[in-house]
């Protein structure tokens, strides 16, 4: 990507044509489920039905986008209209009796499974909070507000879940600090909550002081309760992608505080070192594990390229270059963006397939199954389409 306006010009074009005339459009209306409210997502490269059980975090970020176009391109009846299946549909069938939420339910709502995370939660935070704002309803938006908060709870109370990592070995992951500070963004941008700010700088703050590792150049996906190493398998393993779009939401963060120095440095950092260890440099495109100290990886799919970890760089290049001016930025956006869109993109159905081979040969036709959907293509070309809209009017 060069830097003049015109090429800056030819991207927000691009990705707002590729939002609203081929990825949105291969979900929607086909996806949502008239007869038993939601959506279903689990869909092949032609857009015919795979599976009809629901991922119930899945279902709220469909509502989330649907809700989000409403806010942000368009008031659509049918986005709203939409929205709202998917919002009943979480609100009557995902959570249990003790206030969590299911992970993987029935076409109709029956409960199959239930995990020891709480991310159903936080998608359900955004769904709510989104579809609040379009709609004005005050029940549901009193609904995200109280999740925000039982999210809060199950973050710091030790033993309220099922641990993960329990024993002789207590460790802790990133994904946690990190989409809380992402939820509690939504949050504030949607319906307000006067706890996001000190909680997003908390989980900033923790992000930096336990998983951002400057002496090695690298951020940690899990270590220690103290911040170290754990210099085992699972301790060692990287996902560069999942960093990637860490640095970008801190980004984002550094733009609301007004360009907050310090925190345009630490993203800008955590996207520089997992560049480094991410991008595949052979092939192109981010590979999806990584060892710390060049070890093997016990996972098998660890040199492969996902769909989410591009459009997570895809973001954070375009973020970074936009906020920095360093040409750097601008050449890795070109980049991965050249690569994503060339070997992820279905020209003749619309969308992403989700799975490729190292060198980059298809490995799955699949387009929606139990972890993609609608949210990480559609969330990258909707951001970056409205960051480019936004500083291209000196917002």
């Amino acid at each position: 990507m060069t830097s003049n306006n015109s090429s800056l010009d030819y991207y927000k074009g691009f990705y707002k044509r590729q939002l609203l005339e081929d990825t949105v459009p291969f979900w929607f209306p086909r996806s949502i489920d008239e007869e038993y409210g939601g959506y279903l997502l689990m869909r092949d490269a032609d857009g015919s039905l795979l599976d009809d059980d629901k991922a119930v975090w899945i279902q709220g970020r469909a509502a989330w986008l649907l809700s989000t176009l409403y806010n942000t391109v368009e008031q659509k009846p049918e986005w709203l209209e939409g929205a709202k299946k998917g919002i009943d549909f979480l609100r009557q069938h995902c959570f249990d009796e003790d206030g969590r939420m299911f992970f993987h339910v029935t076409r109709d709502g029956q409960p199959i499974r239930k995990r020891r995370y709480f991310f159903s939660e936080t998608f359900a935070v955004i769904a709510f909070a989104a579809y609040a704002k379009a709609s004005g309803d005050e029940e549901v938006a009193a609904e995200a507000r109280r999740l925000f908060g039982k999210c809060i709870e199950y973050a710091t109370t030790p033993g309220l879940l099922p641990a993960k990592f329990t024993g002789t070995r207590p460790a802790k992951g990133i994904g946690v600090p990190m989409i809380l500070m992402n939820t509690a963004q939504q949050l504030r941008d949607t319906i307000g909550d006067e706890r996001c700010d000190e909680w997003i700088s908390r989980w900033i703050d923790e992000i930096e002081r336990d998983f951002v590792k400057d002496d090695i150049r690298c951020v940690m996906e899990q270590v220690a309760l103290d911040g170290s190493i754990i210099d085992h398998t699972d301790g060692r393993t990287l996902n560069p992608g999942h960093a990637i779009e860490g640095a970008w939401f801190i980004l984002h963060e550094a733009r609301y505080r007004n360009n907050d120095p310090r925190l345009i440095d630490l993203g800008c950092r955590m996207l520089d070192y997992m560049w480094e260890r991410g991008w595949d440099k052979e092939h192109g495109g981010i590979l999806y594990f990584r060892d710390v100290y060049g070890k093997p990886v016990q996972e098998y799919w660890h040199d492969m390229k996902f769909w989410w970890p591009q459009n997570e760089t895809i973001i954070a290049t375009l973020l970074a270059y936009l906020m920095t001016g360093n040409e750097k930025y601008a050449d890795w956006h070109q980049q991965v963006h050249e690569y994503a869109y060339s070997h992820f993109h279905d020209k003749e159905n619309g969308e992403w397939y989700g799975y490729l081979h190292r060198d980059g040969r298809l490995s799955n036709t699949a387009k929606g199954n139990m972890f993609k959907g609608p949210f990480h293509l559609p969330r990258q070309e909707w951001y970056c389409w409205q960051i480019l809209e936004s500083f291209g009017s000196g917002k």
